[in-house]
């Protein structure tokens, strides 16, 4: 027989935020020693592992900066560069999509979330707490291989200078992890088999839309990333004509009034839908 977790935020007793604080607590570790996270965590150690590649290759054949078409990369440059392509555009929506779509997803097929809708705490708690938890293990994933690689690739006399830039990108990591987050929560419990369709708004519909001129790329959550780091795209190099794609960036305020939109809107959509929702559990 099926089982039902029907909606009954009206008894809940325990308030929002002290419920998702309990949440969040009971799902970190559960979370932190997944099969899930270790794979994702082979995942971000790849740039570090390319960037220490990188070093004693150069160390080794006594080269100087790298040089893409008799233009010089130094160390800061080239982790720029591995920030907007591999962090950014790669590392945390994969984060978001694995992460954030099994928030809720996991738990109906592992049929247990009726256990966790049968306390006397409001489900949306449920969701959201769930959600801070991720948010705190991909920061552990995410955050120390970006510090690693900056401090392998960026020489020590250069980092007075370019240490600022590292917190902006630290900051924007962070951003991007809650925002896709947030967006993939939803996703997870409003749809049937979400992790495909993150998987298709990740690689397939974000990467067409920021191509196509127009308004398009405006419904992206890369296009407003982006335009807090411009600093890690190399001024000249063979990717100068893709930097010209994105040369019409929105503004930093314009970009955080967005992603601040999208995180809080598709959070409470996701907490929303999980409060409102009956779950049913196929035998």
């Amino acid at each position: 027989m099926a089982q039902s977790s029907a909606p009954h935020d009206g008894d809940a007793r325990t308030p929002f935020l002290t419920a998702a604080l309990r949440v969040f607590d009971l799902s970190l570790g559960e979370m932190l020693w997944s099969r899930r996270t270790i794979l994702l965590l082979i995942l971000a150690v790849g740039p570090v592992a390319l960037t220490i590649a990188v070093r004693i290759l150069s160390s080794a054949t006594h080269l100087g900066p790298v040089q893409v078409n008799g233009v010089r990369l130094d160390g800061a440059a080239l982790f720029g560069l591995l920030v907007w392509t591999l962090f950014i555009r790669f590392v945390v929506p994969v984060l978001g999509v694995f992460y954030g779509t099994g928030l809720i997803a996991d738990e109906v097929d592992d049929k247990t979330i009726t256990y966790l809708f049968v306390r006397p705490i409001p489900r949306g708690a449920v969701l959201v707490g769930k959600y801070l938890a991720y948010l705190a293990c991909a920061g552990l994933i995410t955050l120390p291989a970006v510090m690693i690689s900056y401090f392998v690739l960026v020489p020590l006399a250069s980092i007075p200078a370019t240490f600022p830039s590292l917190v902006v990108d630290l900051a924007v990591i962070l951003l991007g992890l809650a925002v896709y987050g947030a967006l993939f929560a939803w996703v997870g419990a409003f749809f049937r088999r979400p992790l495909i369709l993150g998987l298709v708004f990740v690689f397939g519909w974000e990467q067409v839309a920021l191509l196509i001129p127009g308004y398009l790329r405006q419904l992206t959550i890369a296009y407003y990333l982006q335009a807090l780091v411009p600093q890690a795209m190399p001024q000249d190099s063979t990717l100068s004509m893709l930097q010209g794609l994105f040369r019409t960036m929105p503004t930093t305020m314009t970009s955080l009034g967005w992603l601040a939109v999208f995180w809080a809107g598709f959070l409470w959509l996701a907490a929303r839908t999980v409060a409102a929702r009956e779950y049913i559990l196929e035998p």
